[in-house]
């Protein structure tokens, strides 16, 4: 590829499988918001996220040959992130801060802007769904953002996990469930502390 060619993505794709670096470095430019957002979303801190997106590209140059282009690129990209994500996060189990995206809970509505009492009380949810989400492990925590954050549909989920529809449906209903455990033993805890 010659610098200033503007190629489009299975240009871009062809070139990468070919072999071409700078065809392979423009797909990064291209997929990498998109990526990090994943990254972030599931792992919950920026330097996790780092390591897993360096982890994705790693693994989608090692394999871009066998990119069959059956879906679009991004799509491909999320499964490797989401696979990436599993196993970093798998090593990296530990206690840290968790990094909530805003985008996660829309709770502060019109009425939180005027009211601080309602925005404590969103402020105080937030956190407790992010302690919660944080406490899933992260084949569950990835079905919960997949399809809660990111809205998609369960064969797309299936697809980019590479499991089968009922599983990814399996598993966002054990993950949900879970989630509201977490929150319920949470709420008993805070009430009898008072």
């Amino acid at each position: 590829m010659k610098r200033g060619d503007p190629l489009d993505q299975a240009d871009l794709i062809a070139a990468a499988q070919n072999g071409d670096g700078e065809a392979f470095g423009e797909i990064v430019r291209q997929t990498y918001v998109d990526t990090y957002t994943l990254a972030m979303r599931l792992t919950g801190n920026e330097e996790d996220a780092r390591d897993v997106v360096q982890e994705t590209y790693i693994r989608a140059w090692k394999a871009i040959d066998r990119f069959r282009g059956d879906a679009q690129i991004s799509t491909w990209l999320y499964r490797i992130t989401a696979n990436a994500a599993y196993t970093h996060m798998g090593k990296r189990r530990r206690d840290r801060v968790e990094t909530f995206d805003e985008s996660m809970l829309d709770v502060a509505d019109e009425r939180a802007i005027v009211n601080p009492e309602v925005m404590a009380e969103a402020s105080e949810l937030h956190e407790r769904v992010a302690r919660a989400l944080d406490e899933l492990p992260p084949k569950l925590r990835a079905i919960v953002v997949l399809k809660d954050v990111y809205d998609l549909p369960h064969e797309a989920i299936a697809s980019e996990l590479g499991i089968s529809v009922t599983a990814a449906k399996v598993r966002l209903h054990r993950a949900r469930r879970k989630l509201r455990d977490i929150l319920f033993e949470e709420s008993g805890r805070s009430v009898s502390a008072m």
